[in-house]
């Protein structure tokens, strides 16, 4: 029923009709960021079982988890883990009403995605 006039109503704009904006990208990566940080915390729940089941499955397991794949998710996953944690401050600030201009809210965009290279560059020299 509601489809039946569906050929006479104009289609909503899309990404085709509205230029991009800092906070609009930043607020889809820090979606990307929370779904993407599943896959370390899979491999790495992996390792905890492999390492309770059995020294030959431990080996296959820390086998993958130490290798440069793995260090390279694991590497993406500290670099969304510490995007996910600066958007989230972003967000508690906005929520109590400060730093809702677009001036500032483009800085604290630009800050969270500066600070997060910089704090993931410093977790991975340190640690």
């Amino acid at each position: 029923m509601a489809d039946v006039n569906r050929g006479n109503r104009p289609l909503s704009p899309h990404l085709t009709i509205y230029r991009p904006q800092l906070t609009s990208m930043t607020s889809i990566l820090t979606r990307i960021t929370g779904n993407a940080m599943l896959v370390a915390a899979l491999m790495i729940v992996w390792w905890f079982l492999a390492a309770a089941s059995s020294p030959e499955y431990f080996a296959i397991a820390n086998g993958f988890v130490t290798s440069w794949f793995g260090d390279l998710v694991m590497f993406f996953s500290l670099l969304g883990l510490w995007y996910h944690t600066l958007a989230g401050i972003r967000h508690l600030i906005w929520d109590n009403g400060h730093a809702m201009d677009i001036p500032t809210a483009e800085k604290l965009g630009w800050a969270c995605l500066g600070g997060s290279v910089i704090l993931t560059i410093l977790t991975a020299l340190i640690v």
